[in-house]
């Protein structure tokens, strides 16, 4: 075992000594973990950072209580960590995937990634897991020698294979990235941990906002169980500690259900080193059967009564006109981008440029560039 390598993983973890690597060739001023020192490139970067101005669900000026995409991938982290550490899997990886993976999302959640994807689908078309790859390959430029955050390749791989019921990878175009193939277990737990996180946070900023009430969830079976326990664990709390007590209850319960499915699933299927992990080929982080199907029913629910809730629906069809006429802007007046974007335009397609100047435009930062091409009586 590798010095700096934790001795308590599981064999079918990813181990930072054994990592595929980095595409260029640094000295490194100390010896951290290669995982490890991938989560803190990314923390620094100005991807992440600005994450904390880009929609989750509601906008960002809207209230200061609702989540970010920043707060967000925070939450996913925490939830990821908290399996791969009940699994035996490697943190360090895990809490990576869950930081970056986000990183190429738009203004606008994904009213903005739909407009971008329209704009673009004659030129390759725009999707989030792409292009968050993009930003750690080639967009940040801080380091000499070479652009992007050269990152390991596991990284690298679990951020362009993540998946949910909101996106799925394009495999045909992951190119060195092992395209039939599944990646580690540390990324696939970032594709259920992302979805315990949206599912319950938005429960919470959607009460908040007075789009659904506790009362109403109980005609979903996975909360009215949970609300139900509650309820008879803590009598007579008031409805807003009821809430809290709720959502930290049901993230618990679908925590300790992956868990016990997953170590379910790597028992049968006989993982014992990663290399199984590639040979078996399916998903192996999972629910169980039973709680799937309740967790489908809770989707449905909210995507019938939040995602598609008419204010939503209104910021919607705001932000693909915000986007939409920006992007056209820009296309036939590319002199009104920043300089350096200018200047990659010719070695690159122009609306690629462009693509990447909007798609990495905080929610206010957008509107600012609106306001400032569109109201005649606002300062340039």
């Amino acid at each position: 075992m590798h010095l700096c390598e934790r001795p308590d993983l599981a064999p079918y973890a990813a181990k930072s000594h054994l990592s595929r690597g980095r595409k260029y060739k640094e000295d490194f001023k100390d010896d951290r973990p290669a995982f490890e020192r991938d989560r803190d490139r990314i923390i620094h970067s100005s991807a992440f950072r600005r994450l904390e101005y880009k929609t989750q669900v509601f906008v960002n000026h809207e209230g200061d209580y609702y989540r970010t995409r920043l707060t967000h991938s925070l939450e996913v982290a925490q939830i990821a960590k908290g399996i791969a550490r009940r699994l035996g899997l490697n943190e360090e990886l895990t809490e990576s995937l869950a930081l970056a993976h986000d990183l190429g999302h738009t203004p606008f959640g994904h009213s903005g990634e739909k407009a971008l994807n329209k704009l673009m689908k004659d030129m390759g078309g725009f999707e989030h897991n792409l292009q968050s790859l993009r930003v750690v390959e080639v967009l940040e430029d801080k380091y000499p020698g070479f652009t992007g955050l050269n990152l390991t390749w596991e990284t690298r791989e679990g951020i362009v294979k993540h998946s949910s019921s909101c996106d799925s990878p394009r495999y045909a175009r992951l190119g060195e990235y092992q395209p039939d193939s599944v990646p580690t277990l540390e990324a696939q737990i970032i594709n259920i941990a992302d979805e315990i996180a949206y599912n319950n946070h938005d429960i919470d900023d959607a009460v908040e906002a007075g789009f659904l009430t506790l009362e109403g969830l109980r005609e979903v079976a996975l909360c009215e169980e949970v609300i139900q326990r509650v309820g008879e664990k803590y009598p007579g709390i008031p409805e807003y500690k009821k809430k809290y007590q709720t959502i930290s209850t049901l993230i618990g319960h679908l925590i300790s259900d992956v868990v016990s499915s997953s170590e379910e699933n790597i028992k049968h299927n006989k993982i014992e080193t990663i290399k199984d992990v590639r040979s078996v080929n399916k998903i192996l982080i999972s629910y169980s059967p039973q709680v799937e199907k309740k967790t489908a029913e809770l989707k449905d629910f909210l995507q019938k009564n939040v995602y598609q809730h008419y204010k939503v629906e209104r910021m919607r069809v705001k932000a693909e006109r915000y986007v939409t006429l920006l992007f056209e802007t820009y296309r036939d007046n590319p002199s009104l981008l920043p300089q350096k974007y200018i200047e990659r335009i010719g070695s690159e397609p122009k609306e690629r440029v462009i693509c990447d100047y909007i798609a990495g435009m905080t929610d206010r930062y957008a509107l600012d560039e609106y306001k400032k091409l569109f109201e005649p009586y606002e300062r340039v």
